[in-house]
């Protein structure tokens, strides 16, 4: 069972990450926060994603700050820049703040959040200004449907996009109908955000209410989140970047590497969740 992702350009990772949307918000929490996101690395999940947007800075703040102890050189940092900010007049400055708060001189990756109204020539160009100057490494987007793909590849530089980071749970596969596809096709990685359902209670109560999914889950002798982890990693080139608020939860996600689903397993899940037959509009959360 393969356990890495591959960017374009050759730089490997485990796939299963550490998301931070939501870390931040409350100074009670950020101990816990912090505890949480060094047991990751040293689980050997060493990969974090945050964003600007993510409590106004606070979760990099966060990141920053659990990341101290550790060799830059064993991280791999990825941000995101809101989209009002990713022209030349403030992507520079957005990408500064982000390396101010997270204490490091250096992203690995820097993510267009979602598409905007700011040309995407224009953010094609900050980025690879910024690979320049030796802020970033790489760049990449998130919320990308098929179409933004399209004109991102057609633009000068735009090949040299490293991911894209949606929405993909077992109970959300719309892009397994052409997006994923599509990526692969040209070798460009999915960042996989809210793989054990975000806010979503309604769906998340019938996933984990359902049948298959606990007869699973309890054959394997592991939780529904172990369940749906092990769903989203099967896939190839797809890392999955939960969040999670404890040491515990941080262990348990990284036990369900270890998981490994049968086809009559992936039969019943498909089943009970199947992916759209036709093509709809990526999801976002």
């Amino acid at each position: 069972m393969k356990q890495t992702i591959t960017f374009p350009n050759g730089r490997k990772v485990l796939n299963l990450g550490q998301g931070t949307w939501g870390m931040g918000e409350e100074e009670s929490r950020r101990r816990n926060e912090v505890e949480a996101l060094r047991t990751g690395i040293d689980n050997g999940l060493t990969l974090i994603d945050s964003a600007e947007m993510y409590a106004e800075g606070n979760a990099e703040r966060v990141a920053g700050e659990a990341i101290t102890p550790y060799n830059r050189e064993e991280l791999f940092l990825v941000s995101k820049v809101y989209p009002t900010n990713a022209g030349e007049k403030r992507m520079f400055e957005s990408c500064e703040n982000s390396l101010k708060r997270l204490g490091v001189n250096e992203l690995d990756l820097y993510l267009l959040h979602w598409p905007g109204n700011i040309a995407l020539q224009e953010t094609i160009d900050c980025f690879e200004e910024l690979k320049q100057q030796g802020k970033i490494r790489d760049w990449g987007v998130s919320n990308f449907d098929l179409e933004d793909m399209q004109e991102l590849l057609s633009l000068r530089n735009g090949e040299n996009c490293q991911t894209n980071q949606v929405l993909y749970h077992l109970a959300s596969r719309g892009i397994e109908v052409v997006l994923y596809d599509y990526l692969r096709a040209n070798n460009i990685p999915v960042m996989a955000y809210c793989p054990i359902i975000g806010q979503e209670p309604d769906l998340k109560e019938k996933v984990y209410e359902s049948p298959a999914v606990n007869q699973i889950a309890k054959h394997h002798n592991i939780s529904v989140i172990q369940l749906l982890l092990a769903f989203v990693t099967q896939y190839e080139q797809m890392i999955a970047i939960p969040k999670a608020g404890s040491k515990d939860h941080v262990i348990q996600n990284r036990q369900a590497l270890n998981i490994e689903l049968t086809n009559d397993e992936m039969a019943m899940l498909n089943e009970a969740f199947p992916a759209p037959e036709k093509r709809i509009p990526l999801r976002v959360q």
